[in-house]
Parts: structure tokens; C-alpha cells; sequence
């Protein structure tokens, strides 16, 4: 009987990346759920948004302290949740 693909000897670089390609992925929806929670407050009634147009919008929160904000809070929120799940 033939070994599940996981077990082969064939997948033990692929192995080697895994913790890197799961930080990149969740790193990656942290900072995605930053944008869309930053795009979702410009066109709140207290926003200008509406007003201004979506490239206004776009362009008023892809700024540099906002990635950083984002990539901090990625990297907390990724150890934080890395850090539950090694307790559960």
C-alpha cells in the first residue's frame, strides 16, 4: 500500500516551510482585516468617503504609519493567537 503524499520522503522540503508559510498567511489576513476595517470607517456617516469618492478612500488609508500599525498589530496578533493554540 502506497503512503499518504505527507509521509513521502519526497515532501520533506515543503515540510521546512510550513511555519513560515502559515505566519505569512496569517500575518497576510490580519493586515487584510486592518485595511477593511480602516476602508469600512471612511464611509461611516462620521467618515468622508461618501463624500470624497473611493480613490480618496483608498488613497487617504494606504499611508506609511498605517502599514506599520498594521504589520505590528500582524505580528502581535499572530504570536497572540500562536501562543492560544500551543495552551489548547
Amino acid at each position: 500500500m502506497k503512503e499518504p503524499a505527507s509521509q513521502e520522503g519526497g515532501n520533506k522540503p515543503a515540510r521546512r516551510f510550513t511555519p513560515f508559510l502559515r505566519t505569512l498567511i496569517e500575518v497576510g489576513f490580519i493586515i487584510f482585516l486592518f485595511y477593511s476595517n480602516l476602508l469600512m470607517g471612511e464611509f461611516m456617516p462620521s467618515g468622508k468617503g461618501g463624500a470624497n469618492g473611493l480613490l480618496w478612500a483608498l488613497k487617504d488609508i494606504f499611508t506609511l504609519p498605517n502599514f506599520t500599525i498594521a504589520v505590528i498589530a500582524a505580528y502581535i496578533g499572530h504570536f497572540a493567537f500562536g501562543y492560544v493554540r500551543k495552551k489548547l
